[in-house]
């Protein structure tokens, strides 16, 4: 297991395994109250400046059982809105993958898959909808693209995962649902 303290005092960049275990102890200690917000989102910040890093976090709170992503602390907001377009992308592409993995299980009668998917789509256009809106517009015009209309930079994301015309059209809605 990494030390997550090791990692905050040496700026090297995480590995995605590595952000996985830091982001487990840190909400670990938030959700017992023994780190708070602000330092918390403060450990966050340095995790999310890597792409490994963000991707690590997202995976552990996006789809975890602590409440950190349903509550999304102010500082934390900050935090992520100030890491820039990584972290935009990286709630875009969870958005989609989420959404279209919870047609899947809907679809196979997992009904608790099905929940946990949508749980990571709901804190997800939460989420998006707090991050800068520039950033955010341009982003979900692309998924937007090429969920509904098959055009532009995300179509060959899209097709690297498989998914059919049904699931782009959820894709394609939780864009739009972003906006409301």
């Amino acid at each position: 297991m990494t030390d997550p303290a090791a990692v905050a005092m040496h700026p090297q960049e995480p590995t995605f395994q590595q952000a996985m275990e830091i982001t487990v102890q840190w909400l670990g200690l938030w959700d017992t109250g023994e780190l708070s917000d602000e330092v918390l989102a403060d450990r966050v910040g340095e995790l999310v400046a890597s792409r490994d890093g963000a991707r690590g976090f997202f995976v552990v709170s996006l789809a975890g059982d602590c409440p950190l992503m349903d509550r999304l602390p102010e500082p934390l907001v900050a935090q992520l809105a100030a890491a820039g377009e990584g972290v935009v992308d990286l709630s875009a592409r969870n958005l989609a993958m989420s959404t279209a993995m919870a047609l899947h299980h809907q679809r196979a009668g997992d009904t608790s898959q099905q929940g946990a998917s949508e749980r990571v789509a709901a804190r997800c256009t939460e989420l998006l909808r707090l991050l800068p809106g520039a950033a955010v517009k341009a982003r979900l015009e692309t998924l937007f693209a090429a969920a509904a209309s098959n055009q532009g930079d995300d179509v060959a994301f899209l097709e690297r995962w498989g998914y059919d015309a049904q699931q782009k059209a959820a894709i394609a809605a939780a864009v739009d649902a972003v906006a409301e």
